[in-house]
């Protein structure tokens, strides 16, 4: 009876793994399509990410409730009890990464017609690309069980902080030739910040991933570690 339970616990947390991967795939897919929507001023396409959101909602809310009732029904121990507690933290903060792209799209329908210059448009481009970089590697080291390459990702993302970083001087050097309205201006430095704030889940996914291989939280917590990086490099 005991290994029988066991073999259904194990049923229900790869089930759980399976739609956690599928959640990190569209939320991916949501950063590169609202990026799309941004650089070609397609209002369409930034209308169906917004709407869309509203799935992505749904499937986070029943990966999470999967994830209750197997904490509930099966009381797992030790190793079984922090692939639950990491694959629910995993599952916010995907939730909140396709929040974010959502924003990207409602920040591209708030500028639309506004003629973005090349070389934001270049680091735009970069941004979104590093950004699913990221979010693809942290989904590869929770499919492969890599703690080593989820502890890895923070280094990684030092990169998508230094192009934030670019973006914003670009568009002061831009201010000071007029060559864009303050409106246009204020949304595209909140998009760049949504880029960098994709990476910053990307890492803290990481950091779960390598706390289910090893039972030990990071040092010093994500939230600090990113605290500090951003008091060092104020945008």
């Amino acid at each position: 009876m005991a290994d029988e339970l066991r073999k259904g616990f194990h049923r229900d947390l790869e089930t759980i793994r399976r739609d956690l991967v599928r959640l990190a795939a569209l939320t991916t897919e949501m950063v590169t399509r609202a990026t799309d929507a941004l650089l070609d001023g397609d209002a369409v396409t930034a209308q169906m990410i917004i709407d869309g959101d509203d799935v992505l909602d749904v499937r986070s809310l029943e990966i999470e409730h999967a994830c209750f009732r197997l904490l509930a029904l099966q009381a797992p121990m030790a190793a079984d009890l922090r692939v639950l507690a990491a694959t629910m933290r995993i599952n916010g903060y995907l939730e909140r990464a396709a929040d974010l792209a959502v924003n990207i799209a409602k920040g591209a329908m708030r500028i639309q017609g506004a003629d973005i210059p090349a070389r934001l448009r270049g680091i735009i481009a970069l941004m979104s690309d590093e950004a699913v970089r990221l979010l693809r590697t942290a989904t590869d080291a929770y499919l492969d069980g890599d703690g080593a390459l989820g502890a890895a990702i923070e280094d990684m993302d030092n990169h998508l902080d230094q192009l934030q970083r670019d973006f914003i001087e670009a568009m002061f050097a831009l201010h000071e030739t007029a060559a864009m309205a303050v409106q246009p201006a204020v949304q595209l430095a909140l998009i760049s910040r949504y880029y960098e704030r994709i990476g910053d889940h990307a890492v803290s996914i990481g950091e779960r991933v390598a706390f289910i291989e090893t039972g030990l939280p990071a040092e010093p917590p994500a939230a600090e570690r990113i605290r500090r990086r951003r008091a060092a490099h104020p945008a």
